[in-house]
C-alpha cells in the first residue's frame, strides 16, 4: 500500500453567467503556459492554479470550494479594486473528530476552511448533502478598459511574465489567502465584534483567530483586550500594530529586509525629528547615508497642466532656488512622475512630494522612468504642511538600517492601519512598507513571486499562527508529533495482497496498523521474523482492546502467507 501525502484539494466553482467571466467565449491565443483558448477558459485556469498553489502548501482532508466569478468592481482610470474575498461563513465552538484538533481557543469564530481543517470534517454542509462554499473571492471584470486602471488589464498567463499587467496569478493567492485565514471579522470603523448585541453601551460579541495575534504597542494591548473603541483607534494607529504570532515573527529576518524609509528633519528644532515617508519606484532608491539639504517650494506656472503654482505639472520657474536643494512639492493633477523629473530638471538634489489628502502613513510614489535619477518620496498633508510652515528647514532622506522594513524595532510584523480607516483593507493586510514586497500588502506588486513561505514571504507562516498546523497524511495529528507523517491509510488492513478485512485503525502515536507492520517487515532479516513481529504486534493490539482475537487471527493468517521480506 502507498503512503498518503494529501494536502489540500481547493476547487474553484464558477458562479458566473452563461457568457460572462469565466463563461466569456471571446476567442484568445494561449499565454504563458495558459492553455485556454477562450478568455473564460484563461480566467478558471488562472485562478484555479492559484489555488492549487495553495493546495500544496496547505493540508486539509476536507476540500476546500471557492465560489468564484467576475464581476464590476469599483474602478477610476488611474485606479481600480482588483478583487474582494473573504470566508463565506465563520464558525466557532466546534467539535472535532478525534485526533483532530478542533479549536484552539472557545468563543473564538474561525474561517470556515480553517474550522474543517481543525474539526476533520465538514461543519457546515449545504442542502440535501451538498457540500457549502467556503471562500468567495470576485475579480473585477473591467480591469484594464478605458475608465478602469486603463491599460493595465490582467495577465492570464501562468509564467509570471506580466510585464506592467496585472498578474492574475497572484492576485487569486493574494484573494484566495483572505478566505483562508488572512483576515479579521471585528468593524474596524467601529470596533464591534461579530455576534455582538446591537445597541448603545454593548461591549459583547466573539474574538477571531486572526485578531487573538494582534498587538497595539500604543496602548500595549491584544484586540481581545480592547474595548470597541480602543479597536477603533488602534485601526488608524499607524506602524503600532504588530502581529504577535511566533511563526511569523521568527521568518521576517529571513524574508524582510533591514532598512526602513524615514524623513528626517534636521532644523529647525521646533520641528526636528524623524517623519514616515513613502519612497519612490523610481529614481536613485534611499540609502543609509542619505541626501541631505535645505527643502525649497518648487514652484511652476499655473496653468493647464495643473491649477497650483506647487503641483510641479510644469517646469519650475525657481530653477535657480531649487537647484542644489530638496524640492518640496504637492500632490495632484499630474503623476509623480512628472513632479519629480521637472524638479530635477530644476537641478533638485531628491524631492518631497506633499499628499493632499490625510493619508497616514504615507504610500510610495508609484511610476517608472529610467532618466529619473534622483531620489523622493511622499510625506503626509499634516507633515507636509508642518515642513512648509516652518521654512527655512533642513532634511534629510534617508534608509534607517537598524529597523527592518515592515517589522517594529522589536521585530515584529506590522499590519496595515492607514488613517483615514479602510474597510476591507486595515488590519487584514502587512503594512506597504515591508520590504521584500509581500504578497498580503494592500496592493499587488509587480515583483511577487508566487512563493508564499520563507524566503520569499510570510503568507503561510502566518496561517501557521492561525492553526493550520501541517499534517502532510491529514490524519489529524501535527507532522511534529505524528510518528508516521505519511501514514499507510488503507480502508482495511493488507498484507502482500492479502485483504484482512480489519478495520486499518489510526493509533495514538499517529501510525496506523498497516503502518506499523510496514515496520515489521522493514525490520525483519527473514519471513519468520516478519511473522514473529507482526504476531506480538497484533497481540498487543489485542491486549488493548483495539482489535479482536478473530482480527488478530486474520492479519496473523495475512502476514504468515504474505512473500515477506
Amino acid at each position: 500500500a502507498a503512503a498518503a501525502m494529501a494536502d489540500a484539494t481547493i476547487t474553484i466553482i464558477n458562479g458566473n453567467a452563461p457568457g460572462v467571466g469565466y463563461n466569456d467565449p471571446t476567442p484568445v491565443a494561449p499565454v504563458g503556459g495558459n492553455p485556454g483558448t477562450t478568455l473564460g477558459q484563461q480566467r478558471l485556469i488562472a485562478v484555479q492554479y492559484a489555488a492549487d498553489l495553495w493546495g500544496q502548501v496547505l493540508d486539509s482532508n476536507v476540500e476546500i470550494f471557492v465560489l468564484s466569478g467576475f464581476v464590476t468592481r469599483n474602478c477610476t482610470a488611474t485606479g481600480a479594486v482588483l478583487a474582494s474575498a473573504g470566508s463565506i461563513l465563520i464558525v466557532r465552538d466546534f467539535g472535532s473528530i478525534p485526533p483532530f484538533p478542533g479549536a484552539e481557543f472557545p468563543a473564538t469564530f474561525y474561517h470556515t476552511a480553517l474550522a474543517n481543517k481543525r474539526a476533520g470534517a465538514d461543519l457546515i454542509p449545504g442542502p440535501n448533502g451538498t457540500t457549502a462554499d467556503d471562500i468567495q473571492a470576485l475579480f473585477n471584470i473591467n480591469l484594464g478598459q478605458p475608465g478602469c486602471l486603463t491599460g493595465f488589464p490582467f495577465y492570464y498567463g501562468l509564467d509570471g511574465n506580466h510585464g506592467t499587467m496585472i498578474d492574475l496569478v497572484s492576485t487569486a493567492l493574494h484573494e484566495i489567502a483572505h478566505g483562508l485565514g488572512f483576515s479579521q471579522f471585528a468593524n474596524v470603523s467601529t470596533g464591534r465584534r461579530p455576534g455582538a448585541v446591537v445597541g448603545p453601551g454593548f461591549e459583547d460579541g466573539f474574538d477571531d483567530i486572526y485578531n487573538r495575534r494582534l498587538l497595539d504597542t500604543t496602548q500595549n494591548l491584544l484586540w481581545p483586550q480592547m474595548s470597541n473603541a480602543q479597536r477603533t483607534a488602534s485601526a488608524i494607529n499607524s506602524r503600532h500594530v504588530v502581529w504577535t504570532g511566533s511563526e511569523v515573527t521568527n521568518a521576517v529576518p529571513q524574508v524582510l529586509q533591514p532598512g526602513t524609509p524615514l524623513l528626517r528633519v534636521n532644523s529647525p528644532g521646533s520641528i526636528a525629528g524623524i517623519y514616515s515617508i513613502g519612497p519612490a519606484a523610481f529614481g536613485a532608491p534611499l540609502t543609509a547615508a542619505g541626501v541631505t539639504g535645505n527643502v525649497v517650494v518648487g514652484l511652476d506656472p499655473a496653468d493647464g497642466a495643473g491649477p497650483l503654482t506647487t503641483d510641479a505639472c510644469s517646469p519650475l520657474t525657481n530653477a535657480g532656488a531649487v537647484a542644489g536643494n530638496v524640492a518640496l512639492v504637492d500632490r495632484g493633477t499630474c503623476g509623480f512622475i512628472v513632479k519629480v523629473k521637472n524638479a530635477q530638471n530644476a537641478g533638485a538634489i531628491a524631492v518631497i512630494v506633499a499628499d493632499n489628502v490625510l493619508d497616514v502613513p504615507p504610500p510610495g510614489l508609484g511610476g517608472a522612468d529610467p532618466t529619473i535619477t534622483i531620489p523622493s518620496g511622499r510625506v503626509s498633508l499634516p507633515d507636509g504642511t508642518l515642513i512648509r510652515t516652518n521654512l527655512p528647514a533642513s532634511v534629510t532622506l534617508q534608509l534607517d538600517l537598524s529597523v527592518i522594513a515592515g517589522a517594529d524595532p522589536l521585530g515584529r510584523a506590522m499590519l496595515n492601519a492607514p488613517n483615514p480607516v479602510q474597510p476591507g483593507s486595515s488590519i487584514s493586510h502587512w503594512d506597504p512598507i515591508a520590504t521584500r514586497n509581500l504578497l498580503m500588502e494592500p496592493a499587488i506588486n509587480a515583483d511577487l513571486t508566487r512563493s508564499v513561505e520563507p524566503p520569499e514571504d510570510l503568507t503561510l507562516p502566518q496561517m501557521r499562527d492561525v492553526g493550520w498546523f501541517p499534517d502532510a497524511d491529514t490524519d489529524g495529528i501535527a507532522d511534529a508529533a505524528d510518528a508516521c507523517d505519511a501514514s499507510i491509510q488503507t480502508p482495511t488492513v493488507v498484507i502482500d495482497g492479502c485483504d484482512s478485512g480489519v478495520p486499518n485503525t489510526l493509533l495514538t502515536t499517529g501510525c496506523t496498523i498497516s503502518d506499523e507492520i510496514a515496520k515489521c517487515a522493514a525490520g525483519a532479516g527473514n519471513h519468520g521474523g516478519f511473522v514473529s513481529c507482526v504476531s506480538h504486534f497484533t497481540n498487543s493490539l489485542k491486549k488493548a482492546g483495539i482489535i479482536t482475537g478473530a482480527q488478530k487471527g486474520a492479519i496473523q493468517s495475512c502476514a504468515a502467507g504474505a512473500a515477506i521480506p
